[in-house]
């Protein structure tokens, strides 16, 4: 008689360890969520670069300059940080990349420690005109804008799916790149308040 209450212990045993272990998990799984999975609103973003232009002291022949343009409060930002950290990792210290970044206007905060080698840009002519952020402008070493847009479309924004690594080689390798005009659905913020 004692072999069946030990059993029902044990099985009880068992029984309160899976319940547990898939509490545990699920809570794992909602942390989670809360803390990297947001909502995806699928919107599409035009991007036009026709009115940018370098400030005066970064015009004119030189280094491949890219500039990022941000806003602190959008969401969309946290998306891309990683991406664009990579980027700075892998470029600037090539000798042939400048790294800028221009906050939207009227906005406060600080790219993390880790973009350090991020220069801060106070204005960039145009700019007040583009429609949305997070985007990307890259001027080649003649000083002409090669790329105007997002850093990639859709959910997630890293190396593989990203517009910005092959314009980079393509303009280090000295072949021309003409794409100020993108239209892409994915994360965005509006950067104008007429939008």
């Amino acid at each position: 008689m004692t072999a069946r209450p030990l059993a029902r212990r044990h099985t009880v045993l068992l029984a309160l360890t899976a319940v547990i272990c898939a509490a545990a998990l699920w809570l794992g799984y909602r942390w989670f969520e809360g803390r990297y999975v947001r909502a995806f609103s699928e919107q599409t973003a035009l991007f036009s670069g026709d009115t940018l232009k370098l400030p005066p002291a970064l015009a004119g022949p030189g280094r491949i300059r890219v500039v990022h343009f941000w806003d602190p409060a959008c969401p969309c930002n946290v998306g891309n940080q990683q991406h664009l950290g990579e980027l700075v990792e892998r470029f600037s210290g090539t000798g042939s990349v400048d790294f800028y970044a221009l906050r939207k206007p009227g906005t406060h905060g600080q790219l993390p420690p880790a973009m350090s080698a991020i220069m801060p840009l106070d204005h960039l002519p145009g700019a007040e005109r583009i429609t949305s952020s997070p985007a990307v402008a890259i001027w080649d070493r003649q000083g002409n804008l090669a790329y105007f847009g997002p850093y990639s479309e859709g959910l997630v924004c890293n190396s593989r799916n990203s517009f910005i690594e092959p314009i980079l080689q393509a303009l280090k390798t000295g072949r021309p790149v003409n794409a100020t005009h993108t239209m892409a659905v994915g994360c965005y913020c509006p950067w104008s308040r007429a939008n």
